[in-house]
């Protein structure tokens, strides 16, 4: 296992500090926040933590994002046992910094048992083979990013992501609400499945509200773009690997309101799928003239 990838691992697995209590540190991603995916992923493991005996699984997870966070604080989660069932088992996270709430998730477990089965095909599109991933892309641009940032987008990362027909962030183009990417972990991450599904919910957050960026010729990278997370869910639909090549499928069919909504399919190639993804995100233009206060009658 390389290193980032066990950095990351360990990232999410949480240090217990009281009764379904647990705290987490934070990793600076080059972003202006903390990354939304970093507490998705930390608050579904403080939830699975607290989960009694059995071959529980997650199922689904409905998180609000309440407050930018920061890289330089640790989180604290507090994890209500809302329901044990035979079937079903509920639990509320909250996550904290420094006393005041970043987000809330509710998220439930369910025993695996047979029923009636059906799903959407997978898109028929061009395999990961031959992709340069985001990470390369990033090094061949390297100059073009802030110093600041420069040596965290062009370092060695845990989750490879390969983007069909990426977006130039520094000069973007209309183009169709829609985005395929490839993603999987950069080495074998053994057979828990507790620890696939934890860093699925912290991948799930790439790339999804960029999306809704596509029609608007506009980028993340662009100094009057604010751009965020507001929510997050996740339904985990069948046995999953993160350390295999999976196909995010997403598209973007609203935008409005300072909003954008985005949803996303992850499929094995196998064609199975294996998670869906709900989010809306803000997607604000500011006016740096009038922040400033120059341009002021």
């Amino acid at each position: 296992m390389s290193n980032v990838l066990a950095e990351l691992i360990e990232l999410l697995k949480l240090e217990a500090i009281g009764v379904n209590r647990f705290r987490g540190q934070s990793q600076d991603l080059g972003f202006r926040n903390l990354f939304g995916g970093q507490v998705l992923g930390q608050s579904l493991s403080a939830a699975i933590q607290t989960l009694t005996e059995g071959d529980w699984a997650p199922h689904s997870l409905h998180a609000y994002f309440l407050r930018p966070g920061t890289v330089t604080d640790s989180v604290e989660f507090e994890v209500e046992v809302l329901r044990d069932g035979r079937s079903f088992a509920t639990r509320q996270v909250k996550a904290s910094q420094n006393g005041k709430a970043i987000l809330t998730m509710m998220c439930s477990f369910q025993h695996p048992e047979a029923g009636f089965d059906h799903q959407n095909p997978m898109p028929d599109i061009k395999g990961p083979e031959g992709i340069p991933s985001q990470l390369e892309l990033a090094r061949m641009f390297r100059d073009y990013f802030p110093e600041r940032v420069r040596d965290i987008y062009t370092a060695d990362q845990p989750i490879e992501i390969r983007v069909l027909d990426p977006v130039n962030i520094f000069a973007p183009q209309k183009k169709e609400p829609v985005k395929y990417a490839w993603m999987k972990a950069d080495a074998p991450m053994g057979d828990d499945p507790h620890v696939h599904a934890t860093m699925l919910a912290y991948a799930s957050d790439f790339n999804l509200i960029t999306t809704a960026l596509h029609p608007h010729a506009v980028s993340v990278s662009q100094k009057d773009m604010q751009v965020a997370s507001l929510d997050h869910s996740v339904w985990f639909h069948r046995p999953l690997r993160m350390d295999e090549w999976l196909l995010y499928a997403i598209d973007s069919p609203n935008a409005g309101g300072a909003r954008g909504f985005c949803r996303g399919q992850l499929f094995n190639q196998q064609g199975e799928l294996v998670a869906s993804v709900a989010q809306e995100g803000l997607m604000r233009k500011i006016d740096l003239n009038a922040k400033s206060g120059e341009g002021k009658a």
